[in-house]
């Protein structure tokens, strides 16, 4: 589930069906079904780990998340509650001879794609949260969702748009989600802050990392990470790669927002299910990744 909040748009097919898989994240309880004769002593090598996870990619079936989960040594499928018994058999019968490798994990709700960092920005008709203010010498930017960024030309600081922040200058989703914004308002403060917290540097995630998000909708919500290098589909062709998983809960309007650790800049928030009162799982784009694309640092 991507968390943007989003009001209904006109635009292109592709801006369309965000508005439709946006409207907000719901639980995400895991609940164990066993893969097909699965024997839980066996154990599987990395190369038909990588098939089963292209068997789940190919089999094309919405609602589903999965990465490798190292303590298991198989690959977690995450399912949810719009997922049939006979889209699960298909993804079994696609991964064949490695279907014992997937560890099915059957949740209630739908899994959709959700602006200092975790500050509320403004498009025309949506809301997110800013990630990360960045810069690139003396030029000023902030990092967001690319599911955010998406069809958005004009960033505004308030619902009324009366203050400008900036212009959208890149924009990747799906198969990444991340986008960059540049400041043309330079009244606007950019301080290099999650809320009270100094950003100093950018890190990659590691499995049970400390991790702390900031939105515009739910404030601060801390967790672990659980998961890495996951692949979530949210259905109409939007598949992202390289998410980061974790136990941190979140909102529509969250989207964009920044994960850290410490002062470690460590994500952008993807999606996810659940929300903030029972709990829930959300997909973060790994900020290192944008950094990169965009050549640009935090500070």
């Amino acid at each position: 589930m991507r968390i943007k909040h989003t009001t209904p748009r006109g635009g292109r097919a592709g801006r369309g069906r965000i508005a439709a898989v946006s409207a907000g994240l719901v639980a995400l309880v895991a609940l164990a079904v066993p893969a097909a004769n699965a024997d839980q002593t066996e154990t599987y090598s990395s190369d038909q780990l990588r098939a089963a996870g292209q068997a789940v990619l190919e089999a094309d079936v919405a609602g589903t998340a999965w990465n490798v989960d190292t303590a298991s040594g198989r690959l977690l499928v995450t399912v949810d509650s719009t997922v049939s018994r006979a889209e699960v058999d298909r993804i079994k019968d696609s991964a064949g001879a490695d279907a014992g490798a997937l560890r099915i994990q059957r949740t209630p709700g739908q899994l959709r794609p959700l602006i200092s960092g975790g500050d509320p920005i403004y498009a025309s008709n949506w809301r997110c949260s800013l990630g990360f203010n960045v810069r690139s010498g003396s030029t000023y930017y902030f990092l967001t969702a690319g599911h955010c960024t998406e069809g958005a030309d004009t960033w505004w600081a308030d619902p009324a748009h009366t203050t400008v922040l900036g212009t959208t200058e890149g924009s990747s989703f799906p198969v990444n989600d991340y986008g960059i914004v540049r400041y043309t308002n330079d009244a606007v403060p950019k301080p290099g802050t999650v809320g009270n917290q100094d950003i100093t540097s950018a890190a990659d995630a590691t499995i049970g990392m400390p991790v702390t998000r900031r939105g515009s909708t739910t404030g601060i919500r801390s967790g672990i990470v659980t998961g890495l290098n996951a692949t979530v589909n949210y259905g109409n062709g939007d598949i992202v790669h390289g998410m980061i998983r974790t136990n941190v809960c979140a909102e529509p309007g969250d989207s964009g927002g920044p994960l850290h650790s410490g002062t470690r800049a460590i994500g952008l928030t993807s999606g996810g299910s659940g929300n903030c009162t029972i709990g829930g799982t959300t997909f973060f784009q790994p900020v290192t990744e944008a950094l990169s694309a965009y050549g640009v640092s935090v500070y």
